[in-house]
């Protein structure tokens, strides 16, 4: 298993809204499910992606920084950007 969130969707009138409770602020909206889905893994998207950039500043250049998945084993490093 890898990690999961939660997409909570709701119908109103002919539209889907749908957020994820872990991620806060990210929300898609969309005429079917899946449309809506989308917008969601978008938003998601680009909110971790700010996050990180946010984490990285002003970090120092010789601190390391690891890419990780998680999954059922834990922490699986994927890359070192440093040394």
């Amino acid at each position: 298993m890898c990690s999961e969130l939660i997409a909570i969707i709701e119908k109103e009138g002919d539209w889907c809204i749908a957020y994820c409770p872990e991620v806060p602020g990210a929300n898609g909206q969309g005429e079917t499910i899946e449309e809506c889905r989308e917008g969601l893994a978008e938003a998601i998207a680009l909110i971790l992606q700010d996050r990180r950039e946010d984490a990285l500043r002003g970090l120092p250049e010789e601190a390391a920084r690891d890419v990780s998945s998680f999954g059922e084993k834990g922490m699986i490093p994927r890359e070192r950007t440093t040394e």
